[in-house]
């Protein structure tokens, strides 16, 4: 009661803001002209910035050929078992990731600490990564060598139906991320550079690094290699012959286990060496859910270009790693897995078995 006599003064009221979950006691405060800079502005869920595309066309093509190459060379591995065994090897992924882990243990075992940075000289830098590609090639192909040994081999002796290889591809997939999880942990491992990026020279003004001529440069060397096995060797043409007709293939003298051996063996090096290029992009890539993404894209690009096709795995790789850079900068970088598989999606509408769409068995040089 006020010392005047007069009515008392209400008590003031209790408001909860809608907006920010507060308590307040002056109802003014919900006034949007004072709560208009305490609320963050909404961000568009989906750009569409031409502009920035324009802009950054040539850097985004520079990078997306060094992406599309790594991309590539993993769906090398997957064309090949597909052309021959008609199987998607779901665990190629976990084959390729292994191949990482080969050459972040050998970056370690080499001397080199992470998160320091390696004061040699060039020429000591190109002996040790050509070192870890060698081991990473050694534990991808030998890990792929083994999953076709113990996971597939026994399915054919039994003549298990397509469905079983698919769901023992899934199966074997799981098992091999799961075993690099308890044995390496669920953290990405530390950071290890041995080549830094430096700019080289520039195309339209866009810079490229020492690091995407090297691994644009090697992929297509290592694409030549194994196109002219498969076409101009006498282990190749086991493979096509193999991949055309199995039954007849074996009455004229191809060992067919041997020839599938061989095919995953080729697909375990190739992932190797993507492997040594993936870690060298992406230091941080050690991590055992690595290859899960990755895999995917590559099976994409072996689709897109067409399945059991060397060359159309090339392309389809080159395609789907600019495309998606150009995706991130036209509608924003959470779109960027997005564009990679609208894309199949969109292709496959309109060539259903994939751009080129020539199967293994019909390979010429």
């Amino acid at each position: 009661m006020p010392a005047g006599g007069g009515r008392p003064t209400p008590p003031q009221e209790r408001v909860i803001s809608p907006v920010l979950g507060l308590a307040v006691l002056d109802p003014a405060v919900l006034d949007p002209a004072v709560l208009a800079p305490l609320v963050a502005p909404s961000e568009p869920w989906i750009n569409f910035d031409v502009g920035l595309l324009v802009d950054r066309f040539w850097a985004n093509t520079i990078n997306g050929l060094a992406y599309g190459s790594i991309y590539a060379l993993v769906a090398l591995g997957y064309t090949l078992v597909y052309g021959v065994l008609q199987l998607i090897n779901f665990a190629h992924s976990e084959i390729f990731i292994l191949g990482v882990f080969g050459v972040y243990l050998t970056f370690l075992a080499l001397g080199f600490e992470p998160g320091a940075i390696p004061d040699l000289p060039l020429g000591f830098i190109i002996v040790d990564l050509i070192l870890a590609g060698l081991v990473a090639m050694v534990v991808s192909g030998l890990a792929a060598v083994l999953l076709e040994r113990t996971a597939y081999r026994p399915l054919r002796r039994r003549r298990a139906p397509r469905l079983a290889f698919l769901i023992t591809a899934i199966g074997a997939s799981f098992v091999l991320q799961q075993l690099i999880r308890i044995w390496r942990g669920s953290n990405p491992e530390g950071t290890i550079r041995l080549l830094p990026p430096t700019p080289v020279f520039e195309i339209f003004g866009a810079p490229v690094t020492n690091l995407q001529i090297l691994i644009f440069v090697a992929s297509l060397a290592m694409f030549v290699v194994a196109d002219t096995f498969v076409n101009r060797t006498r282990l190749g043409r086991g493979i096509r012959a193999v991949a055309q007709d199995p039954d007849t293939a074996t009455l004229m003298g191809v060992n067919r286990e041997r020839v599938i051996t061989i095919t995953f063996l080729v697909g375990g090096l190739l992932a190797g060496v993507a492997g040594l290029f993936y870690l060298m992009t992406i230091p941080q890539g050690a991590v055992y859910n690595g290859g899960f993404l990755l895999g995917i894209k590559a099976f994409t690009a072996a689709v897109l270009g067409g399945i059991g096709n060397l060359r159309g795995a090339l392309l389809g790789g080159l395609i789907l790693g600019v495309a998606e850079n150009y995706g991130q900068s036209l509608f924003g970088g959470d779109w960027r897995d997005v564009v990679a598989f609208v894309l199949l999606v969109v292709v496959l509408m309109f060539r259903p078995t994939g751009i080129l769409g020539e199967s293994l068995a019909r390979s010429r040089a």
